[in-house]
């Protein structure tokens, strides 16, 4: 038998990685990894080892104990990962949330703004540019290209309700997110505003381009971004100008955090990690088979 090269190390790593989804967390939660390869030494073949490989997994969980589970398993690949490749391993963290904290007078309040406002409307400018992308892909256009939920309201408490059809009962908190940060500092509402989306035949799947050139087309964007920006604007303006309102919202914070920031029952940031400053970006080079990029080396003992 022979040690296995970088190549195979990397695989060891996803393989076991995967398999702690089998092992260590029940399939439920909505918990996910993401896995990328940043660096892997661009070595010519599997048996000639890089100097440096670098992963980042990106880990979605509803609890703070479910995410330090996985961490755990993933130090113990690298343990084994390295000791079999007669390497060394380092962790980074960049960044960590915390799960989020409702506020139910905050989001009444932004739903009746909603309400007040309405969906956003897509024009006949914005069918005819989606009609055109049906007929680039050899469906016939129709007269309504457009998904219905984009122009329909649901109320917070219908919304959740469909949210938690899925979850267990004992789950407090769909996976994770970055807003979830100022939930802890002050009341905080969360509002969904639909992005353009087409009509499918049945059993018809559009090609991911199709979301990605609805989302940069000022015609079919731009309606959502607006009528987002004005939930946001009259939401803001009701909590200066309401102080009834912002009374609710701060005793409802102060029960849910036992006390307000520093409760009993508030989370503290999730920073136990030194800022994760000296990372650096890829830099382009030109090279004779053209512009290119490479990874400096400017970590210590890299």
């Amino acid at each position: 038998m022979r040690a296995p090269g970088a190549g195979e190390a990397l695989n060891l790593m996803f393989t076991t990685s995967k398999a702690l989804r089998d092992s260590f967390l029940t399939h439920h939660g909505g918990w996910t990894i993401s896995e990328a390869v940043l660096t892997h030494g661009q070595a010519t073949a599997d048996n000639l080892p890089a100097g440096l490989a670098e992963l980042q997994y990106m880990i979605r969980a509803p609890t703070v104990a479910m995410a330090e589970a996985v961490t755990a398993a993933l130090d113990r690949n690298a343990d084994a990962a390295a000791a079999m490749t007669g390497c060394r391993w380092e962790r980074h963290w960049v960044s960590k949330s915390r799960p989020g904290l409702a506020n139910h007078a905050m989001a009444g309040m932004v739903w009746d703004k909603l309400k007040q406002l309405g969906p956003p409307q897509w024009d006949d400018t914005a069918c005819d540019i989606a009609r055109a992308i049906q007929r680039e892909l050899g469906l016939a256009p129709m007269e309504d290209p457009f998904i219905p939920e984009m122009s329909r309201l649901i109320d917070p408490q219908s919304a959740e309700a469909v949210l938690r059809r899925d979850l267990p009962p004992s789950q407090s908190h769909s996976t994770s997110d970055d807003y979830t940060e100022m939930c802890w500092h002050a009341p905080t509402a969360r509002f969904y505003i639909a992005r353009p989306a087409l009509r499918a035949p049945e059993g018809f799947a559009y090609p991911a381009w199709v979301m990605n050139a609805l989302g940069g087309i000022p015609a079919t964007i731009d309606p959502m971004v607006r009528r987002a920006a004005q939930v946001l604007a009259v939401s803001g303006l009701q909590v200066l100008e309401d102080a009834t309102l912002r009374s609710r919202a701060m005793e409802e914070f102060n029960a849910r955090t036992g006390g307000g920031i520093g409760g009993s029952d508030w989370m503290a940031p999730l920073c136990d990690y030194d800022p994760p400053l000296h990372f650096r970006w890829p830099e382009y080079v030109t090279t004779h088979r053209g512009r290119d990029w490479w990874i400096p080396s400017s970590m210590p003992g890299a």
